[in-house]
């Protein structure tokens, strides 16, 4: 089984929320886990608002975001999926980041790993497996 991370869930996942233990059983089962090269800054990006907005200690903060961007095995680089991803957002009216991990778990027969209900819901429209499903 193919898994593509996205931000939400791997961010579930390094904090230990309510999801993140079936999350991280289907990581673990998962044969290859793969996420777009867009990953490392969403996830970066979400780790310092938790930092800043929420007064997580920095080295806290520090060690999630280590454990989260080693959660994937390999990086696809999104330079691959810009066109395709695109395209779909200006046809399902929904951002390019998102289509991005859309196109990812799509291409390679994947199951996607997210939180995002609009993605999810998306996903299904789009006939793309998702966790849960």
């Amino acid at each position: 089984m193919i898994v593509v991370l996205d931000a939400s869930a791997a961010i579930e996942v390094v904090l230990h929320r309510d999801s993140a233990e079936k999350l991280s059983k289907q990581l673990v089962e998962a044969d290859w886990v793969i996420a777009p090269t867009l990953f490392i800054s969403e996830v970066a990006n979400t780790v310092w608002k938790y930092q800043k907005f929420a007064d997580l200690p920095f080295q806290l903060c520090e060690k999630a975001l280590e454990q989260a961007l080693a959660l994937p095995d390999d990086y696809i680089n999104e330079y691959d999926l810009f066109r395709e991803a695109f395209k779909l957002s200006c046809t399902l009216d929904h951002p390019v980041y998102d289509m991005l991990y859309l196109v990812t778990a799509r291409r390679n027969n994947a199951i996607l790993l997210t939180l995002d209900k609009k993605l999810r819901q998306i996903a299904i429209k789009c006939s793309v497996e998702i966790n849960g499903n």
